[in-house]
């Protein structure tokens, strides 16, 4: 993202105008987030997997075995969602609870085979879907878009609402 003229980065923006780009981020975010929702939703006729237990399976993919307190932190989701999201996932076989060393009263979460084979259907069919993202984007588009999604989900955890 530089300057092709003068082979230097670009300015960063004053606080203003970066309010008011960041505002057009954020306005395009929740369509992205729930036509991306709908395809696992569109999915769960095939595979019976809701959006919250797909998050749940998909963090237990990423990270292994975590307690529901650590997913719902992770997530910034109430730990009673994530309770009953992995309550379902139990129900179907797709995760287990093991003992937690660290903890006795807070049961570790882990994938189980039914489980990890299906959340890699599922990424695997998203992929698919994502794949075909017309644009042309390059590398250096997807990791600009991350560092600024990556500096407003840390600037929101900080701010308190009032």
């Amino acid at each position: 993202m530089t300057d092709t003229a003068t082979n230097r980065r670009p300015r960063p923006l004053t606080p203003d105008n970066l309010g008011d780009r960041l505002v057009d981020v954020l306005a395009l975010l929740g369509p992205v987030y729930r036509k991306s929702q709908r395809l696992v939703e569109d999915n769960e006729r095939i595979e019976g997997v809701s959006i919250g237990v797909r998050a749940v399976l998909d963090l237990l993919r990423e990270h292994g075995p975590m307690t529901v307190p650590q997913m719902a932190r992770e997530q910034s989701l109430s730990r009673q969602f994530v309770q009953r999201m992995t309550n379902d996932a139990l129900a179907k076989g797709w995760v287990e609870t093991t003992a937690n060393p660290a903890h006795k009263r807070s049961s570790l979460i882990a994938l189980t085979a039914a489980g990890s084979d299906l959340i890699a259907t599922v990424v695997r069919r998203e992929h698919q879907a994502l794949s075909q993202t017309p644009g042309e984007l390059t590398g250096d588009d997807i990791d600009g878009c991350i560092r600024v999604l990556d500096g407003l989900l840390r600037n929101l955890q900080h701010v308190n609402v009032d």
